[in-house]
């Protein structure tokens, strides 16, 4: 199993970016999907998630920093999680890491699986 990031660059403050992640591999469920993000010196935090079931296709939650301005989704056909970032300001400048809870039939139970990361980076 795999996933791969995508959307990442670089961004004026205000400006809004869409990421993308796929999963790929002998996927038989993914429970939760979601992103990570890690500043210089910091330590990654979790930045938004989304559950495979609730309301319009999944229940979100967010930290406190990106509410109103970061939505997350997901495509269940596509083993897809998508970030879309608006009123992007600096302080959100990380590597943003997506993440699935996948039970592939390989391995018979759930486990993390991460993205490789890609660089967001907002200037001023």
């Amino acid at each position: 199993v795999q996933l791969q990031a995508s959307g990442g660059g670089l961004v004026q403050a205000g400006g809004s970016l869409v990421l993308s992640c796929a999963a790929s591999g002998n996927i038989h469920s993914i429970n939760v999907m979601g992103w990570y993000r890690q500043a210089p010196g910091e330590q990654r935090e979790l930045v938004a998630r989304i559950t495979s079931v609730g309301t319009g296709g999944g229940t979100t939650s967010y930290t406190d920093s990106v509410k109103g301005r970061f939505t997350t989704s997901r495509d269940n056909a596509k083993n897809s999680v998508y970030l879309q970032m608006n009123s992007l300001k600096p302080e959100d400048t990380a590597v943003y890491y997506c993440y699935g809870e996948i039970f592939s039939y390989g391995l018979g139970y759930v486990r993390d699986y991460w993205g490789q990361g890609t660089l967001v980076t907002v200037s001023s």
